[in-house]
């Protein structure tokens, strides 16, 4: 009896001691997913930050041209990373890493000014019942049914706190967005299963603040507000590298 309870013991330090380790050991690889109106230069801010810290970066070039393409380009993305993904997602891509976010590396979720979808939710029907925001009214779709926003909705509404340089950048380098992902839906969220964090823009002029504040209560992330518009990344890196950092930090997969 006495052997058999030493036994017990020991075997009792060795799941804890493993279980210890585990649960100190970050995840290294970080996917950064660009939501409309945008491309992967969404990031050129956080990804110096982060690479500096030792984390593997990779910036998905998304096309913009339906759910599943861009859900597609991501997956690649995550399957090109050696171990477990910190996926995060700004604005549209809210919906890409909610269908990407199910693949078996990713540890857990960031979203940043994003739609969060519901099961079955497409992103025409995500804010439904807010009001709308100012920004919508500058977006204007083509003969071939892409969207762009004007010049005065770059400025004004989605990165009013940039330097008129970098505003102009934003502009020239904006992804068309095909108005048909409006209507693809998300069957099955990945935040339902996988850690999620959420950055709310109290100053967003794209996708209603009190949207976002809802979406983090419904999904229980972790949430962070700033006094920041649509884009943080280009007007506050420092605070949305860090909560990226301390995503990286929590999910052990």
């Amino acid at each position: 009896m006495k052997r058999l309870s030493i036994f017990a013991l020991s075997l009792f330090l060795v799941l804890s001691t493993t279980f210890s380790v585990r649960a100190v050991t970050p995840v290294r690889n970080i996917v950064l997913v660009h939501g409309a109106f945008a491309d992967g230069s969404s990031w050129s801010k956080i990804i110096p930050l982060l690479q500096a810290k030792g984390y593997i970066v990779i910036a998905v070039q998304n096309p913009l041209s339906s759910l599943g393409d861009d859900v597609a380009a991501t997956k690649r993305a995550i399957a090109q990373m050696n171990g477990p993904v910190i996926l995060v997602g700004h604005s549209w891509a809210g919906m890409v890493i909610s269908q990407a976010g199910n693949d078996p590396k990713v540890a857990g979720l960031v979203y940043i000014s994003a739609l969060v979808p519901k099961k079955g939710q497409s992103a025409g029907n995500t804010t439904r019942g807010y009001p709308a925001a100012p920004g919508t009214a500058q977006i204007k779709a083509d003969a071939a049914g892409y969207l762009s926003l004007t010049r005065k909705g770059v400025d004004e509404d989605f990165v009013p706190e940039l330097p008129a340089v970098q505003r102009a950048i934003v502009y020239a380098t904006q992804g068309p967005w095909n108005s048909a992902a409006l209507s693809e839906k998300v069957a099955n969220p990945a935040w339902q299963s996988k850690p999620s964090w959420l950055i709310v823009d109290a100053n967003d002029r794209m996708i209603p603040p009190q949207y976002e504040r809802d979406s983090a209560k419904y999904i229980h992330a972790k949430v962070t507000t700033l006094a920041a518009g649509h884009v943080p990344m280009l007007s506050m890196p420092d605070r949305v590298a860090a909560v990226i950092i301390e995503a990286a930090n929590s999910s052990v997969k």
